[in-house]
């Protein structure tokens, strides 16, 4: 059980993947953590399947020191957080500290745009793969993959094997 722990989780405004939001976050919360979301506006977003989440936080007021571990997923509107300042300093502070450090789908580009997959062992949907092996990063066939505090995954059908990772790292934290 994680229970105490805290984890942001970082969504898209609009067009987030639906189950890389709600499949990782029942997982973590059936594990005892407490799941704080946040976005680039405050109000309802939606997936890009129609599921409706509603940050609790914008990005730009998040704190690494509040939470134990950073989630960003992915989905088409991932791609604003790919060049946002804001992303790249939450990401580099919480693998600073050895949290977990993840994302999922295209969200990965945010981490490697950020310089913390360089000679780390990755994965990504496979249209962003190039982008994130030229930033340094190598490149794994299995659909989600650990490599120290660094967690990523592949794309919606990775979802559950996500929060299973996510929630096995921050035991190992305990």
């Amino acid at each position: 059980m994680i229970s105490g722990k805290r984890v942001l989780i970082v969504i898209a405004s609009k067009d987030f993947r639906d189950e890389e939001y709600l499949v990782p976050r029942k997982l973590l919360e059936a594990a005892g953590a407490k799941v704080t979301v946040a976005s680039s506006k405050l109000g309802p977003a939606k997936g890009m399947l129609g599921a409706i989440a509603t940050p609790d936080i914008l990005l730009k007021d998040a704190k690494s020191a509040d939470f134990d571990a950073i989630a960003f997923v992915g989905g088409s509107g991932a791609k604003e957080y790919w060049s946002d300042a804001t992303a790249h300093k939450l990401a580099t502070e919480f693998n600073a500290k050895g949290k977990p450090t993840s994302a999922i789908c295209i969200a990965p580009v945010t981490l490697a745009n950020a310089g913390l997959l360089k000679g780390r062992a990755m994965t990504a949907w496979p249209d962003v793969v190039g982008r994130i092996v030229e930033k340094g990063a190598v490149k794994k066939s299995q659909g989600c993959v650990t490599d120290g505090n660094i967690i990523t995954a592949d794309g919606p059908e990775s979802a559950e094997a996500f929060g299973e990772a996510l929630v096995k790292a921050l035991g190992k934290e305990a």
